[in-house]
């Protein structure tokens, strides 16, 4: 069978890598989608909305391995095709959305760490951005947009004559007077006035003090008064203010928007307090209020958990009544008939059909890394998704996650042992007691099946 799957090899290696060892690969991801078409396009409407100047919230609900962090990354690389910036992070014991010990802050850094765009796709991207950000209003400057109504045809603003940085220092000013009627907007229109400054001086030194302060890095007002000459820093009470700055700033140094990613909700309901937890779930509340009473302008917030650490009454977001009332679902939903408008988008598992596919296209890179033709027909690909399925409550609990490791597993042994013959294996005793449910099973799973005969 011949292998039809065109992908480079190093992003096979990545992928196949990746997916073995339980985590989703930040490239390739379109070679390896299936199903979630729904859930795509939903996260895509927000992403047209935010385009337009508007701003939107959603929490992405599935089990572990359901694919969560997968929609997530593959929401990731196409916003940052469409010329978004996109800033994510996990949370943890140390990282939360509220804290007193510098926990919310130190969310803030990560996000800002992670600060990615589709030529930084690793992240890293702030100076990136403010460098060209200057450059772009230089150039425009330069083919004669003055703000002023001077044209092309009167070019006295050469680029290096004083008239020249006079009408670029005019365009950076009116960004920073558009930004000063937000909260924190004045402080942080000084600071990229200081930037540009110390950009046109070749200043490395005052850049990197700025490019600080915008990681929060400065640990006190006075710290940043003395080397900045600014009486302010973002703090674990505030920085959330500063990520609505950004994506104001980003739309004018001419990014489409800003996206957030947050996962890991569960590191909340796990804090033990439950004084600490309500700050964390006010601190959503004020953000998810934000967008969508339009206090917030060209923001997307997509944020990630567990059903339990959602819906539990009495630790998770539930438990919080202003946000509970907000998102629990209506009388109409039902299962199958999700309403993909709601802020809370539930991943349902995928079906078998979409598993085959999946493994199939598994098999096809997985061929292509290690040069060998695909050795696995339709119904050996059919046989092995039975026997993951034959598990004991496999339709409720099995995982894409669970599936592809497995797999990946098989594909080594395959590949390594090319004179085993696939269906035997797949029949093999041990492969049968190592995979298969116990015995009683078998009536639950019988019409599950009945599908998959050819």
């Amino acid at each position: 069978m011949g292998n039809n799957m065109k992908i480079p090899k190093r992003i096979a290696q990545i992928v196949i890598n990746s997916l073995k060892g339980g985590v989703v690969p930040r490239v390739g991801l379109p070679y390896i989608t299936v199903g979630r078409e729904t859930e795509i396009n939903a996260l895509l409407h927000d992403v047209d909305i935010i385009t337009q100047g508007g701003a939107s919230f959603r929490f992405i609900v599935g089990k572990y391995g359901s694919g969560k962090s997968f929609l997530l990354q593959t929401i990731r690389s196409y916003v940052m095709d469409r010329n978004f910036v996109v800033v994510d992070a996990d949370l943890s014991p140390e990282r939360r959305l509220q804290g007193t010990k510098g926990q919310g802050l130190a969310t803030y850094k990560e996000l800002i760490r992670n600060m990615s765009t589709k030529t930084r796709p690793e992240g890293g991207a702030l100076t990136l951005i403010l460098d060209r950000w200057i450059s772009s209003i230089q150039n425009a400057v330069a083919e004669g947009d003055a703000p002023d109504g001077a044209s092309a045809e009167t070019p006295d603003f050469l680029p290096g004559t004083p008239e020249f940085d006079r009408r670029v220092e005019q365009r950076i000013r009116e960004v920073a007077n558009s930004m000063s009627e937000l909260v924190h907007g004045f402080d942080f229109a000084r600071l990229l006035t200081i930037y540009y400054r110390s950009y046109i001086n070749g200043d490395d030194e005052s850049k990197a003090k700025v490019v600080k302060w915008f990681r929060g890095e400065y640990t006190n007002k006075t710290e940043a008064k003395a080397e900045l000459g600014v009486n302010i820093v973002i703090t674990d009470d505030d920085w959330y203010e500063y990520i609505k700055l950004f994506a104001y700033f980003l739309r004018q140094a001419g990014y489409s928007g800003l996206l957030i990613l947050i996962d890991e909700l569960v590191n909340i309901y796990k804090i033990p307090n439950s004084i600490t937890r309500q700050y964390n779930y006010e601190k959503i509340l004020t953000m998810y209020n934000d967008t969508l009473q339009g206090k917030a302008q060209y923001l997307g917030i997509i944020m990630g958990g567990t059903p339990q650490c959602i819906e539990d009454t009495r630790r998770g977001v539930y438990s919080y009544e202003a946000l509970r009332s907000r998102l629990a679902e209506g009388r109409f939903g039902r299962e199958g008939t999700k309403d993909m408008l709601a802020p809370v988008i539930k991943l349902t598992p995928l079906t078998y059909e979409e598993m085959l596919v999946l493994i199939e296209k598994l098999a096809d890179i997985h061929a292509v890394l290690f040069e060998y033709e695909r050795r696995f027909t339709e119904e050996e690909l059919i046989g092995f998704i039975k026997i993951e399925f034959s598990r004991i409550g496999a339709d409720a609990n099995i995982t894409p996650r669970e599936v592809i490791r497995d797999f990946i597993e098989l594909l080594n042994i395959i590949c390594q042992n090319p004179q085993l013959n696939i269906t035997e294996l797949l029949q093999s005793e041990g492969f049968e007691y190592a995979k298969a449910a116990p015995e009683g099973s078998a009536e639950a799973t019988e019409q599950e099946f009945a599908e998959f005969e050819l």
